[in-house]
């Protein structure tokens, strides 16, 4: 065992809260369905109904399946009138899927 080694990533270690916390956000991208909508949201704010038109899915879908990323701090909303467009809660989700889909796509 290399103890330098073991101490220095250690040190470097997240606190549990953030490890789980990311988990979670994992855990919620993971689901195909609301992996696209944020990534439809990564390119535009849209609304429940161009989103369900967008990927193709009823608006119920569309619905329970915001209601997850809003849970989990990765979609917000803002109301025009009666209408809600939704949109990426910042700039790290999108980071986010780039680098993912980057990884997924690279040629090996």
């Amino acid at each position: 065992m290399d103890e330098a080694k073991v101490r220095k990533v250690q040190r470097a270690m997240k606190p549990a809260q953030a490890v789980s916390t990311l988990a979670e956000t994992f855990r919620a991208l993971g689901d195909p369905t609301r992996l696209r909508l944020a990534f439809a949201l990564s390119r535009e704010e849209l609304c429940v109904c161009d989103l369900a038109t967008t990927l193709n899915v009823s608006q119920s879908v569309v619905s329970h399946s915001l209601r997850a990323l809003r849970h989990m701090r990765l979609v917000r909303y803002r109301k025009v009138g009666k209408i809600a467009y939704y949109a990426l809660d910042d700039e790290h989700i999108g980071s986010l899927l780039s680098e993912g889909f980057r990884h997924v796509e690279e040629p090996r």
